[in-house]
């Protein structure tokens, strides 16, 4: 039978061929269409279906994830320096060094988790093996709380004195609390990238999402922080701690069922092996030559073309000027060029790598000094989580016949950060703009974070005034509670509530989008870890101020008895320290060179076209 057109005439034999090439390229076309173009596939290893994995379906379950894990970490850490005081019997000293460390070792493992995460495990893997761990550390807190609890009636409560522990006892209390640091830390900077893979950035619109999500991330992190601090503190405060703890075990247990119910539509990528040795190569590699000379503006220098398999899912990073020394290991030889082009086996990694290998330690060396400047806002973060407590703590707690708990004031720190962050875009920035009737451009990343550490400096001076304040109405020698309400504090808080929306949003965007692909959860962790330094720096100064200004049979500045001391000077010589980090901030971040990499969606499209069909599960 004579085929037809859509009139009804006969096709002559070419044009029918060209109607068949057509309709096959329209269908490649709608295949391309329906997979993801940034090189996400499941858990199969095929190409992701765009409508029927990731989007926001995915990423609401991560931030319900985040925000049930974040209350059960948060009803640990809110309360573990009056928990320190009170029940282990610990001098206002040793319970914020306890407090510090601990909270310091947790961001740290960010790194562990980031390491592994990036190498070998995989993100989800990763939050799957870590978020375990959590549970358990939180099982065996509550458990060996409550043999503590019960060793003398009232222990835990204010005014309420515990008996001694044993070491075995204090050495079993420190595993669990150091399990659960290890479990938060190692999956917190692998889950934030794992929400973010969940949105293809080459697509505008889940690109956006994508940029969005760090904010909601955040503002679910603070949702968690805002239910312990308020609910689970005072429930704390009443000696309930057994109680407490048992519900953040179970919130734990909720977080991991939330993370495990997604798993079908999940999007992944590919671990792409050690970076350490990948940058082991580029420094050795550079070494060998270091005789030869580098060609300007990096003509000629050794990159893979095209790319194969797990390459051609990362994007190659454009060479820069910068520290040009290292570049010597992307110089390929007479030897190696030779066996290049006879297409035989790839050059050997530690005497020649490639421009991208090159560049990512270049990123790398790049970040370091904005990633140290960055300890100075986890410094004054840290402040509140201890110091600004045990200041409420010595305060009139009481409001209208009812008390305030003193760890609850961070309630208006959440409250300022999540109100900030959702009103930023739609309302604050435009009237910022209407005001001073500038260009809407918003401020970058970086800047945001100059701002926020600005802020951070005048929440700090604003804690010192209001301690002299405190002190002023402190009821006569001896007592430790001032007349001075405990919402005096609230203006402190307020502000590092808004410093703290700048500057953490801001920085996971930063390091997350300033990292190579192979790299993007170290990113996190980089921008993450800064608080395990600014904690450990914060425990530091703090030890190194008392030995200076209790000397001669002094006090000190933060004793048991603060109106024994000076916490006010405290406050202010922490604020001239941020100013000098802000000073060198600044400095840097005017010197920085952001990241460039190679466009990718066209190679990507053309992979996802020729793939028979896009695996939905």
């Amino acid at each position: 039978m004579e085929r037809q057109d859509s009139n009804g005439l006969p096709l002559r034999s070419n044009e029918f061929k060209a109607l068949e090439l057509e309709k096959s390229m329209e269908q490649t076309e709608r295949s391309a269409l329906a997979c993801t173009r940034d090189g996400s596939m499941v858990r199969h290893g095929r190409p992701a279906s765009k409508n029927e994995t990731g989007g926001w379906r995915c990423g609401m379950t991560l931030l319900v994830n985040q925000a049930l894990l974040t209350l059960a970490f948060a009803g640990v850490e809110v309360n573990m320096v009056l928990f320190a005081k009170l029940v282990l019997r610990q001098s206002n000293e040793e319970a914020s060094n306890t407090f510090n460390r601990w909270l310091g070792t947790s961001y740290l493992f960010c790194l562990v988790g980031a390491f592994l995460s990036d190498s070998y495990l995989g993100r989800y893997l990763t939050c799957v093996v870590f978020q375990l761990i959590v549970i358990i550390g939180m099982v065996a807190l509550s458990l060996i709380t409550q043999a503590f609890l019960h060793q003398t009636r009232g222990c835990g409560q204010i005014g309420a004195v515990c008996e001694q522990h044993s070491p075995l006892q204090l050495a079993m209390f420190y595993v669990a609390i150091y399990l659960i640091a290890l479990g938060y830390g190692g999956q917190d900077p692998s889950l934030a990238t794992f929400g973010a893979d969940q949105f293809d950035e080459e697509d505008p619109k889940e690109k956006q999402s994508k940029t969005s999500f760090f904010s909601y991330f955040y503002v679910a992190l603070n949702g968690g922080c805002l239910v312990a601090e308020t609910i689970l503190v005072y429930i704390e405060d009443a000696g309930y701690w057994l109680l407490v703890f048992w519900i953040c075990a179970t919130c734990s247990v909720l977080s991991y069922v939330s993370l495990l119910s997604g798993t079908p539509r999940y999007r992944h990528f590919k671990p792409s092996g050690n970076p350490i040795s990948r940058f082991s190569q580029v420094l050795v590699a550079s070494f060998r030559k270091m005789s030869l000379e580098v060609p300007p503006n990096g003509e000629g220098l050794y990159e893979v073309q095209g790319g194969d398999g797990d390459r051609s899912r990362m994007r190659k990073i454009l060479h820069t000027n910068n520290f040009k020394f290292l570049d010597r290991a992307a110089i390929a030889n007479p030897t190696e060029m030779s066996l290049e082009s006879a297409g035989g086996q790839p050059p050997n990694p530690w005497c020649l790598c490639t421009v991208t290998q090159v560049e990512e330690v270049k990123c790398l060396i790049r970040l370091l000094p904005i990633w140290v400047c960055t300890f100075s806002s986890s410094f004054i973060y840290i402040q509140t989580l201890s110091l600004f407590v045990e200041q409420g703590a010595a305060m009139d707690t009481t409001i209208s016949n009812f008390h305030f708990p003193p760890a609850s004031m961070t309630a208006f720190d959440m409250v300022a950060t999540t109100t900030f962050i959702l009103l930023y875009e739609k309302v604050i920035f435009p009237f910022i703009v209407k005001v001073t009737k500038r260009t809407p451009q918003p401020p970058s990343d970086l800047q945001r974070i100059g701002i926020g550490l600005g802020l951070g400096i005048v929440s700090l001076i604003v804690a010192g005034i209001v301690e002299q304040k405190r002190l002023k109405h402190a009821n006569g020698s001896g007592k430790e509670l001032s007349s001075l309400g405990i919402l005096w504090q609230t203006p402190q808080y307020i502000l590092l509530g808004v410093s703290e929306a700048l500057v953490v949003v801001a920085q996971m965007e930063f390091f997350s989008s300033q990292t190579p692909d192979r790299l993007k959860s170290m990113g996190m962790a980089l921008s993450m870890s800064s608080t395990a330094i600014g904690s450990y720096i914060s425990s530091f100064f703090l030890s190194v101020v008392m030995e200076l200004t209790s000397r001669n049979g002094k006090p000190g500045w933060v004793p048991q008895n603060l109106n024994e001391g000076h916490l006010d000077r405290y406050f202010f010589l922490s604020a001239g320290l941020v100013a000098l980090c802000l000073g060198l901030y600044v400095v840097y971040a005017k010197r920085y060179k952001s990241i460039s990499l190679e466009k990718r969606a066209t190679e990507l499209t053309q992979s996802c076209g020729q793939a028979p069909t896009c695996n939905r599960s």
